[in-house]
C-alpha cells in the first residue's frame, strides 16, 4: 500500500491519457477534481491486487458518454458519488474499494476523486489496460462478471439503476439513458469480489500510468526526447509523424465519432495517415492501407512536448507523432478479439499485432 498525493495524481492523469488512445475524458478536468478532493479529505491509499482480501467488494467508478461534451458541460463532482452510494445501498454491503474501469484521462482519475471523498482505498488495476468506448468491453466480461446492478447519475440529480441479462444489453440501455442525461453520465458497476478480480483485471494500471506521466515530466525537464522515452517504456512503435490537415468530429448516440487526417512530415513526408475513432482511436490507415487497429493502442503525442492529445483536443495544424503500443494479452485471445477486435467495429480486416506489422518492415 502507498499514498497518492497531488504530484502522483498529475503524473497518473498524464500517463493515463497516453494509455487512453484519445478517449476517457479530459485528463485536466479529472486531475483538478482529484487534487481538490485530496486537499479537502487527505491522501488516497492505493493497494495492489495481491494486497486485497479475496472476499473484499470492489466497485469501479467512471464517466460514460462522449468526451467532447465534457469540454463544455463540466461535472459538479458529486454525480459519481451519487451513483456509487446508490449501488452500495442496493447491494446491501459496504463497498471496500473502488478502481478505474479503464485507463483514460478522466476515467483513470474519477475513482481517485470518489476514493478521497468517501475515504475509500483504490485497487491498482483496471478492466482494459487502455480505453474502449462501450460498457461490455472490459476483461470482466471475458470472465463472466456482470456489469449490473449498474448505477448511473447526472449533474441534474437524476439517477437510474439497471439490471440486465448480459453486459451488451447494459451498454444498449445505459447508452440511451446517457444520451437523455445530456450525453454524459457518471456510473458505478461491475461489483466484484477480490478473488475473481485478481483473475480478471489488468493489474498495475495506475502505477503504469503514473510511471508514464513521470517519465514525460522528467524527460521534459531534462530537455530529452519525451516521445522516445514513452515509446521505450510502453514497448511501442513510431508509426507516423505529421500535421493534422483535417479533423471531422461529431457526437452520435452518445459517442464522439470521427476521423483525423495527417499529412506526413520528416520521414513520412509525401504520405497520409487517417485515424478513425469512436471516443478512442480504432484504426490507422497509411495511404489507404490499414497499418494498425484495435485492440492495440493508437496514441497521438504532441511533437514538441511529447504529451498526449485527446480526440476532443485535436485541432487543425497540430503536429503529432503517432505511436502504436501493444495491448494487454487478454485482448489477443479469440474471446478478446470477438469483443473488441476490428470486426466488431465494422472493419472487414483481421487483427495483426502491431509488433508484427512494424518489425517486419
Amino acid at each position: 500500500m502507498r499514498e497518492l498525493r497531488a504530484q502522483n495524481i498529475r503524473d497518473i492523469a498524464l500517463g493515463a491519457a497516453v494509455l487512453g488512445t484519445g478517449g476517457g475524458g479530459d485528463p485536466y478536468i479529472g486531475m483538478l477534481m482529484a487534487i481538490q478532493a485530496i486537499e479537502e479529505y487527505g491522501p488516497i491509499h492505493l493497494y495492489s491486487l495481491d494486497e486485497i482480501a479475496d472476499d473484499s467488494l470492489i466497485v469501479p467508478s467512471a464517466m460514460m458518454g462522449a468526451p467532447t461534451v465534457i469540454v463544455e458541460k463540466l461535472p459538479k463532482g458529486d454525480e459519481t458519488i451519487a451513483a456509487f452510494q446508490s449501488l452500495e445501498r442496493y447491494l446491501g454491503h459496504k463497498i471496500d474499494y473502488t478502481m478505474p474501469i479503464e485507463a483514460g484521462g478522466m476515467n483513470s482519475i474519477m475513482p481517485l476523486t470518489v476514493a478521497a471523498r468517501l475515504m475509500l482505498p483504490v485497487v491498482d488495476c483496471d478492466g482494459m489496460g487502455r480505453a474502449f468506448p462501450e460498457i461490455q468491453m472490459v476483461t470482466q466480461t471475458l470472465y463472466g462478471i456482470s456489469s449490473t446492478p449498474f448505477a448511473m447519475a447526472d449533474e441534474k440529480g437524476n439517477s437510474a439503476l439497471l439490471t440486465t441479462t448480459d453486459n451488451r444489453w447494459t451498454e444498449t440501455f445505459a447508452r440511451t439513458l446517457t444520451v437523455d442525461m445530456g450525453c454524459t453520465a457518471f456510473i458505478a458497476c461491475y461489483a466484484t469480489r477480490g478473488q475473481l478480480l485478481k483473475q480478471a483485471a489488468v493489474a498495475g494500471t495506475l502505477s503504469f500510468a503514473e510511471q508514464i506521466g513521470r517519465t514525460i515530466r522528467e524527460t521534459q525537464a531534462a530537455h530529452g526526447d519525451a516521445i522516445e522515452a514513452v515509446r521505450e517504456l510502453t514497448h511501442g512503435f513510431r508509426i507516423f509523424q505529421g500535421k493534422v490537415i483535417d479533423i471531422q468530429r461529431r457526437t452520435v448516440a452518445g459517442f464522439a465519432r470521427g476521423e483525423a487526417v495527417l499529412e506526413g512530415t520528416h520521414a513520412d513526408s509525401g504520405h497520409e495517415l487517417r485515424v478513425q475513432f469512436q471516443n478512442e482511436h480504432l484504426v490507422a490507415m497509411r495511404d489507404g492501407e490499414v497499418v494498425m487497429s484495435v485492440p492495440d493502442l493508437i496514441t497521438m503525442l504532441d511533437q514538441e512536448k511529447g504529451e498526449p492529445v485527446t480526440t476532443e483536443g485535436l485541432r487543425y495544424g497540430f503536429r503529432v507523432v503517432v505511436l502504436g503500443i501493444p495491448c494487454d494479452a487478454k485482448w489477443r485471445t479469440p474471446a478478446g478479439l470477438k469483443l473488441v477486435g476490428p470486426r466488431y467495429f465494422g472493419y472487414a480486416i483481421d487483427y495483426v499485432p502491431v509488433e508484427q506489422r512494424f518489425r517486419s518492415e
